[in-house]
């Protein structure tokens, strides 16, 4: 059972690279915004995809009917299964429900389009609960030993929503720009336990990140004054209860840019710019950092420090889009877009401050800073979407398509708190006009299970099932 315990605690070194925003979908992207593009393998730049056009290509907005204006209500599920194998231990997510709303107001005057919208972008969380013996234990900063961790809760939440006003200008009969200016809000919590070990790893030696800060220096005037003689554990703990905003939270914004072009009734072009998002820092007051170790007479402690954590650069990437639309009868669409995703660029490292209160209780760590930076390295995702729809009859158009990826999260540094290695979506739905005004839409997702091993044998499997349904009425 020791050395089961022994072999178990590389685990920790995956938690020292915490998840991102938005659910692994895509990386962080969803496959499809929209009931109507989620059916159609995440597909919308050269079509009309309704209202969702606001997350898709601004410039559809513009196929809408001159003078009309409509409403839309949407709700979107995602399923994960996360699975958790090492060495004969396994261990599973509870986090298998997350539930975003969306609600939106278009119109067309003329030559232009405009509107508002309120999307929940993205949420994930992986729930570990307590005492799961996959991270209860740890290798202490000496590397002598195994030592008991926290026990206590292991869980990630993130969630990120925008504000979107959209607009949409027909340059010509057949040609049509858009944009959209986003107000976003981003928010997390996370409760995570990392062991001396990999602290001491990225501290001492920069493998897996860096740590620096005043706090930093006082520890390390511990340890080579004779003070402490050992570090055991590291805990990161901001987290409430809200269902709709975590505990630490900043704001932001970006914009989208689009362009449609309709050669004939049987051939449609498109294409969108989404910015890199400017976010400010995700900030709260109510963090607690802790640590566990040894003193030099051979004692054990425990010091809970409170202060404010700031998760900084937390950005959504730039995104490239470009999309074909065919007509080869009236009863048929066929839709096929790429998408070019610049990970890269957002997704580096996980950047965190913590800065400790001034007060009795945080001991000679008042006031001290600790910065610790966490290596990610994302690279670059490409995304091919497919999407067929046939029109049944006058009322009813049933839907299907998929889209094909890779994972853009580097094995090496892969998390089981942020396991965001899904690729492939296989997707079906149906359009349903209950009404000459109101319509409804549903969307299904099937993410087969992709299975990845990180850098200390930790294999991890990821699969979805996700769905969506809108709900649209022309005033």
């Amino acid at each position: 059972m020791l050395r089961k315990k022994l072999k178990g605690v590389v685990l920790l070194a995956v938690l020292s690279t915490p998840y991102s925003s938005a659910f692994a979908t895509n990386g962080m992207n969803l496959e499809g915004y929209g009931a109507k593009s989620h059916a159609l393998g995440g597909t919308g730049m050269a079509y009309d995809t309704g209202n969702s056009a606001v997350m898709n290509n601004p410039a559809t907005l513009g196929m809408m009917e001159d003078g009309s204006s409509e409403i839309g209500i949407g709700i979107r599920g995602l399923h994960p299964d996360v699975n958790l194998d090492f060495s004969a231990m396994t261990s599973e997510s509870d986090g298998g429900g997350y539930y975003m709303p969306s609600l939106s107001y278009m119109r067309r005057d003329g030559m232009i389009s405009w509107g508002v919208a309120v999307l929940a972008q993205g949420g994930m969380g992986t729930e570990y609960g307590k005492n799961n013996p996959l991270f209860s234990y740890g290798i202490p900063m000496s590397g002598n030993g195994v030592v008991p961790m926290s026990w206590k809760e292991m869980r990630s939440e993130v969630g990120v929503g925008r504000l979107m006003f959209p607009i949409a200008y027909k340059l010509t009969e057949n040609t049509t720009i858009g944009a959209s200016v986003d107000f976003l809000w981003a928010s997390m919590d996370l409760q995570m336990n990392m062991d001396g070990a990999h602290f001491g790893a990225m501290a001492m030696q920069g493998i897996g990140g860096k740590v620096s800060g005043s706090m930093f220096d006082m520890l390390g005037s511990m340890i080579y004054g004779g003070q402490v003689k050992d570090i055991n554990a590291v805990r990161y703990d901001f987290s409430n209860d809200n269902a709709f905003l975590g505990e630490a939270v900043g704001y932001g914004t970006g914009f989208k840019l689009g362009i449609t072009h309709k050669f004939s009734k049987l051939f449609a072009v498109g294409g969108s710019f989404h910015s890199q998002t400017w976010i400010s820092d995700l900030e709260t007051s109510k963090a607690v950092l802790s640590f566990a170790g040894v003193y030099g007479n051979g004692d054990t402690f425990a010091q809970d420090v409170s202060g404010t954590i700031k998760v900084r650069n937390f950005e959504w990437p730039a995104t490239f889009a470009a999309g074909v639309a065919l007509y080869p009868s009236d009863r048929w669409m066929i839709a096929a877009d790429i998408k070019h995703l610049d990970w890269s660029s957002a997704m580096g490292k996980f950047s965190t401050s913590f800065t400790a209160d001034n007060s009795l209780a945080n001991g000679p760590f008042a006031g001290q800073k600790l910065d610790v930076d966490m290596t990610q390295d994302w690279e670059d995702q490409t995304i091919f979407s497919l999407g067929v729809q046939y029109r049944a009859t006058d009322r009813l158009s049933l839907r299907g398509g998929a889209s094909f990826s890779s994972s853009p999260v580097p094995d090496d540094y892969l998390n089981p708190m942020f396991p965001a290695i899904t690729e492939n979506h296989y997707t079906a739905g149906f359009g349903y006009r209950l009404t000459d005004r109101s319509s409804l839409a549903a969307a299904f997702a099937w993410a087969p299970g992709i299975t990845a091993t990180n850098q200390d044998g930790l294999e991890i499997s990821h699969g979805q099932m996700n769905w969506s349904l809108n709900f649209t009425h022309e005033l």
